[in-house]
């Protein structure tokens, strides 16, 4: 997974330059021609470059899950069990859970993951249902996080350096979500698919 989101993040960014080299090479004629659609009032090259890679942020992401599937409801306190915290996972076919302080359902005091499950409770022989989840989680101060503004190119880069699947979503010290490197993929992806189009036709003249 990690190739992957480093290798859709150097071919966006080829792609992207090559097409608007492209736009910039064409000389003369190109250029009056973006002149005469400047006069009408269409879009040029600049303001086109303006929409650019890399503009879609974590709040987009959040958005377009919708509030059921953005991961602000995927939780358990330190108190509860690490036996139930995985069944809790395993319920919703997810690989993390957000840990809140007991009490205050939006005060982040860490995570669990499948990871800290097999390395702290499987291998070490521990018991999972006496072991408390506060016990094993990586906590808050440890924890790497994104807010909704942060951009999505941005988020990959930190979950691919720290190898890393989930990050959670923070804003003023309170939980909003978490998203997972599928996420952040699929949103690079789907943002390079619709540049080139937009650079496609504007090339084709569309514009």
């Amino acid at each position: 997974m990690q190739g992957l989101a480093r290798l859709v993040q150097v071919q966006g960014r080829a792609l992207s330059g090559s097409v608007l080299q492209h736009l910039r090479v064409e000389g003369s004629a190109f250029s009056s021609t973006i002149q005469a659609r400047k006069e009408s009032g269409q879009p040029s090259k600049d303001s086109l470059e303006e929409h650019g890679f890399e503009r879609s942020t974590i709040a987009d992401i959040l958005k377009e899950k919708g509030q059921k599937a953005d991961g602000s409801w995927l939780w358990c306190t330190v108190d509860e069990t690490v036996y139930d915290a995985v069944k809790h996972m395993t319920s919703h076919n997810v690989g993390a859970l957000l840990v809140v302080k007991p009490g205050e359902a939006k005060a982040l005091a860490g995570i669990i993951t499948e990871r800290d499950y097999l390395r702290k409770i499987i291998v070490q022989g521990r018991s999972s249902k006496t072991t408390k989840v506060g016990d094993i989680m990586t906590e808050e101060n440890k924890l790497i996080t994104v807010s909704p503004d942060t951009k999505v190119l941005r988020a990959m880069e930190l979950m691919t350096d720290n190898r890393i699947r989930h990050i959670p979503v923070v804003e003023n010290k309170e939980m909003k979500g978490m998203v997972s490197i599928g996420d952040v993929v699929r949103a690079v992806v789907d943002e390079h698919r619709e540049e080139l189009q937009r650079l496609s036709s504007f090339i084709q003249g569309s514009y």
